[in-house]
């Protein structure tokens, strides 16, 4: 059974992934106040996988009987001085939200919760590939520094990405 602590964590979750869709958000518009679209499309996309992380949350949750509450959220950080520290500020972002998906993980574990160890397995594989999406991009950006012509040739692959939810 969903204990009281446990549910109100994976609430807390829930509530950290919609900041994680603001902070992506807020990404998005300093790219597009930098007129890259494309950029400001990789964050747009990354801010929907966030909504859809926490609408996984939502359901497990009234799934298991509890009710959702919704919180405020701070405000994120709306200015950058380039696009490599926007992606090293999203990549710490990513690393934050590990740790408390591994907190959520071992209080499941500690309370031998285990349809609640199962359903978390999805997002820590998820973390897995985002730190090392974002980890992946920041090499790249520093390889490629002020070479103009690599940085549109990124700028233009991103415009590309897309976001198409798996179902819950």
């Amino acid at each position: 059974m969903l204990n009281d602590s446990l549910s109100k964590t994976l609430n807390e979750q829930l509530n950290f992934e919609l900041y994680s869709a603001h902070v992506y958000l807020a990404i998005a518009a300093y790219c597009s106040g930098e007129s890259l679209d494309g950029f400001a499309n990789f964050f747009m996309v990354q801010a929907e996988e966030e909504k859809f992380h926490a609408m996984k949350l939502y359901k497990y949750l009234n799934d298991r009987g509890k009710r959702v509450t919704m919180e405020g959220m701070d405000t994120p950080n709306n200015e950058y001085t380039s696009i490599l520290e926007a992606f090293e500020h999203a990549y710490e972002h990513e690393q934050e939200v590990t740790r408390r998906i591994y907190h959520l993980s071992d209080i499941a574990m500690n309370d031998r919760e285990h349809a609640t160890i199962q359903f978390l397995k999805w997002f820590i594989d998820e973390q897995v590939e985002e730190e090392a999406m974002f980890d992946s991009i920041i090499n790249k950006l520093k390889r490629i520094d002020k070479d103009s012509n690599a940085f549109f040739m990124m700028d233009s692959e991103f415009a590309l990405r897309t976001f198409t939810p798996p179902a819950l």
